[in-house]
């Protein structure tokens, strides 16, 4: 059964690969449609027509308490993020191992490299992080990663959680800083 199938089935495609067998192609000249056209105005949504606006003479009562509410609602959404004591960001991490001699060696490398950038080193168990700046967004981050690559070629762009900066706690993040 199955070679009387397949013979058939053989035959079928050098008969049709011959052109015995001819299928035809949908299309054709391009020049039967010159001359066809389709109005489809009826089919189309109408929308009404919209009045003209009305002329702008200086402010309107209504604005000005739409301003105050404003004001209102921003100053409230300021006092919430002042009361925040982290924020969320990007660092850029130039050394993560277990070594803390080596650790100390990268952090002070990148001091002396780039001594405006501030460098710090986390220990998060069982590893010691070296991370360089404190960025709000990725695209800030990216110049100082740049630099940082020539130096460091296996630092990366990581997300960060940190406080934010005071006045008070930026002396004592400097003081915490120090070696011991």
């Amino acid at each position: 059964m199955f070679k009387k199938l397949n013979v058939y089935l053989l035959s079928l495609l050098v008969l049709s690969s011959c052109g015995i067998i001819n299928i035809r192609k949908s299309g054709g000249n391009i020049d039967r449609y010159n001359n066809y056209t389709e109005d489809l105005e009826e089919s189309r949504v109408q929308f009404a027509e919209l009045p003209e606006p009305e002329s702008f003479s200086g402010e309107s009562s209504s604005a000005s308490a739409i301003d105050s509410d404003l004001n209102r609602r921003i100053n409230q959404i300021a006092q919430a993020n002042n009361k925040e004591l982290f924020a969320n960001g990007f660092t850029i991490l130039i050394y993560s191992g277990v070594d803390r001699e080596k650790a100390f060696e990268i952090r002070n490398e990148a001091y002396s490299e780039f001594p405006k950038t501030q460098t710090y080193m986390e220990y998060e168990q069982p590893r010691y992080l070296v991370k360089v700046g404190r960025f709000i967004n990725k695209i800030e981050a990216l110049a100082t990663y740049e630099k940082m690559n020539i130096v460091f070629p296996n630092s990366r762009i990581i997300k960060g959680r940190f406080m934010k900066f005071t006045e008070e706690n930026k002396e004592g993040e400097n003081i915490n800083d120090v070696e011991r």
